[in-house]
């Protein structure tokens, strides 16, 4: 697949599981088809932070590698977010969504010991050792702690499988150098408060977790700038910010996971991996009223809701 190929808009799919901790396919598989046929994304971004992918082990990451691909039959891109502490395990499942035909791989820098830059690059070009598919890297400092430059990324640009960046953190700077010095490399916005600036700095798409419920106003972001309507974008960032300001005070993925539910996708209890927390009543009931001021209206030809 070309670099830019790549381009769009991605989901970073959420997953709902049941009381024991395991995958509801029933339900992934909703979420899945809802992100396809609802949301309009043109991609997946399967086992980042937002589908509790360091809460699960090896084989359960598997099944969702599976189970999404089953489901997508190839109606959109996905990439497979394999990175975490353990390099060997990346390693297995990078060469296992590679086989089962995910378009590109991701991994996180590795994170919780102080590792230094070499270390971090290796760890990339190790994997990519093995790993037959192009590499998005994902660089999410405020989790990590691991801070890189321009000179950083220049050196993991420099081998020929790393196609681009997903850039989740608030220094436009550092996004405006990496656009200048690497055209030729994939940008994503991973901050969907930030999506409108990201734009303006001519990044090549975004990925984010809110996707999953407001990728339609997401996308008409994404098109007011392309035709230059600034006035429009703003609005439309305006809404989508008192949409995430309100998610991130009542608990991002569960609430996120109860209006996809209100959305359509209601197989079985949509819950979240343990030490998570489950929902509350006050919770669920604020997930509701979430749900009527800021995505019941909007887009309702779009998004097929009923009003």
């Amino acid at each position: 697949m070309k670099r830019s190929d790549l381009k769009g808009l991605y989901s970073a799919l959420l997953v709902p599981f049941d009381e024991d901790g395991k995958v509801n396919e029933a339900g992934l598989r909703q979420i899945v088809q809802h992100n396809i046929n609802a949301m309009k994304v043109d991609g997946l971004y399967v086992g980042g932070s937002s589908g509790e992918n360091f809460l699960v082990e090896t084989a359960t990451k598997k099944q969702i590698f599976d189970i999404v691909m089953d489901e997508a039959k190839g109606a959109i891109k996905l990439i497979a977010q394999i990175g975490g502490m353990n390099q060997y395990e990346a390693i297995e499942l990078g060469q296992y969504a590679t086989e089962l035909g995910y378009d590109a791989v991701s991994a996180v820098t590795p994170f919780y010991y102080r590792f230094g830059f070499q270390e971090v690059k290796d760890y990339y070009f190790d994997i990519l050792d093995k790993v037959d598919n192009d590499m998005i890297v994902y660089s999410i400092p405020t989790l990590t702690g691991v801070e890189m430059g321009v000179k950083e990324f220049e050196e993991l640009f420099a081998h020929e499988k790393i196609v681009g960046v997903k850039f989740t953190q608030a220094d436009f700077y550092l996004l405006e150098r990496l656009r200048k010095a690497f055209p030729e490399h994939l940008i994503f916005s991973g901050f969907d408060e930030m999506l409108l600036p990201a734009l303006m700095y001519n990044v090549d798409g975004a990925i984010g977790s809110t996707f999953n419920v407001n990728g339609v106003r997401s996308r008409q972001i994404m098109e007011a700038v392309a035709v230059k309507d600034n006035e429009k974008a703003l609005i439309l960032q305006n809404d989508t910010n008192d949409l995430i300001e309100a998610v991130l005070a009542n608990g991002l993925y569960a609430t996120l996971k109860r209006i996809l539910q209100l959305q359509g996708c209601d197989a079985g209890p949509f819950l979240s991996r343990k030490p998570m927390a489950s929902m509350s009543e006050q919770q669920i009931a604020k997930a509701d009223e979430i749900y009527e001021l800021y995505l019941k209206y909007a887009h309702v030809e779009n998004v097929g809701v009923d009003a």
